[in-house]
């Protein structure tokens, strides 16, 4: 037997000490702060943005913070600028009819950032600003803008299997780019487009609980039927069960059956057109009956959510088409002083009772609907202290099959 003496074992002498595996357990434990980056063509710009959803509060909106990141000699004494854009979209490929154009910029700003027009201290507004321009070095120039209290979240409606290029939709983005000017045509090798989201939470939750009552009188019936339909609440969260109670006490001659519940999601287009679009997003059908002379007393479930819906033409989004990190629409809460023509597309949704009164005379349908609310629910509190280091991940979303994107659209290819 031949024996092994430690110079023989370089193996294990390759092995992490308890210190060196207790500090790769710590970098793994601790916190990060995800970074979200996209780079134009030409390497000439890079954008850093550190969320891509930014909350409508209600009394503030959350601004847009970031950093550009400049090659100096691919802008060849070029200019740099950032837009923050709010568009509305109503029609396919916004094209024009009759000289009516069917898309509007409902808010358009433009920044210069390069050369800068003031000291980067000045023009640093938040901590996570800060660190980036640490990180990043002498060619990273900060941009900060803050949304108008009158514009609405985004919102979009979901193209069909075979439907092509761009839909209806609210949509904001942030663009970076070079030029001589402003308002020059934007050279797309040099540019760096990225679509953000502006999203709302639900408010404190009220103790409002929606219902709503009706008596139904028919021909050569003494007696009515009376119908009671309740929710335990006014709002409900994206993907939570949504409980709806029904009375019925019928005693009328008729008899009730065919009792179904549905969820209808309900979207006003309120700019150029005031089309209406009325979409069941979740169902109930029953065998349940209430024959003359009886009573039921029943709480039904409904599921209103993207995933029974997939595929479905004209069902409203959160955010725009392509991205499959999405959900249902939230319901539009409009300010006080907001004029709804400028909302775009305004979403709201009702349960719906429907039953069938069969008698000797005939059949007849009778229906009975609440509104609620369906929102994001508020998270907590984020803590006041932020992860000290940042990953950085390339900006994208995932893509919805079978949509095609124009030549000026963000596509997997220009990540």
């Amino acid at each position: 037997m031949s024996s092994i003496t430690r110079g023989d074992t370089p193996a294990l002498e390759a092995w992490p000490t308890v210190a060196e595996r207790d500090a790769i357990l710590l970098d793994e434990m601790t916190p990060k702060q995800v970074i979200f980056k996209k780079v134009s063509r030409d390497k000439s710009v890079a954008v850093y943005l550190a969320k891509r959803d930014f909350v409508d509060h209600c009394d503030f909106v959350d601004p847009v913070d970031g950093v550009v990141v400049i090659d100096p000699t691919q802008l060849k004494g070029r200019k740099v600028y950032v837009m923050l854009s709010c568009t509305f979209r109503y029609g396919r490929q916004d094209m024009d009819v009759m000289g009516v154009a069917f898309r509007r910029d409902l808010f358009l700003v433009t920044r210069q950032v390069y050369p800068e027009l003031q000291d980067k201290e000045k023009l640093t507004h938040t901590k996570i600003q800060q660190k980036l321009l640490r990180k990043l070095g002498d060619n990273a120039f900060p941009f900060f803008f803050e949304f108008p209290d009158n514009l609405p979240c985004s919102v979009s409606l979901q193209p069909g299997p075979l439907d092509e290029g761009k839909k209806c939709a609210v949509e904001f983005e942030v663009k970076a780019f070079c030029g001589e000017a402003q308002d020059e045509k934007i050279d797309k090798q040099s540019s760096v487009r990225l679509t953000i989201r502006k999203i709302q939470f639900s408010p404190e939750n009220t103790e409002l609980a929606p219902v709503a009552e009706m008596t139904f009188e028919f021909l050569m019936s003494e007696k009515p039927l009376q119908v009671k339909l309740s929710l335990p609440k006014e709002t409900f969260y994206h993907g939570e069960p949504l409980k709806a109670n029904v009375e019925i006490t019928n005693s009328s001659s008729r008899n009730i059956k065919d009792i179904s519940l549905s969820v209808e999601q309900v979207t006003n287009v309120v700019l150029y057109s005031n089309d209406k679009y009325v979409k069941s997003v979740a169902k109930e059908e029953t065998d349940d009956s209430v024959p003359s002379g009886t009573t039921l007393k029943k709480e039904y479930t409904l599921h209103p959510l993207l995933a029974y819906n997939k595929d479905r033409r004209g069902i409203a989004l959160d955010g725009r088409l392509k991205h499959e990190d999405t959900n249902l629409a939230s319901s539009s809460i409009v300010k006080q002083e907001v004029l709804k023509e400028i909302q775009g597309m305004l979403v709201s949704y009702k349960v719906v009772l429907k039953m069938i009164a069969s008698g000797m005379v005939g059949s007849s349908e009778v229906s009975l609907e609440v509104p609620f609310k369906l929102m994001h629910s508020k998270p907590e509190a984020a803590k006041e202290s932020e992860p000290d280091d940042m990953v950085f991940e390339d900006f994208k979303r995932d893509y919805l099959k079978g949509v095609v994107y124009g030549d000026d659209d963000e596509s997997p290819a220009e990540l």
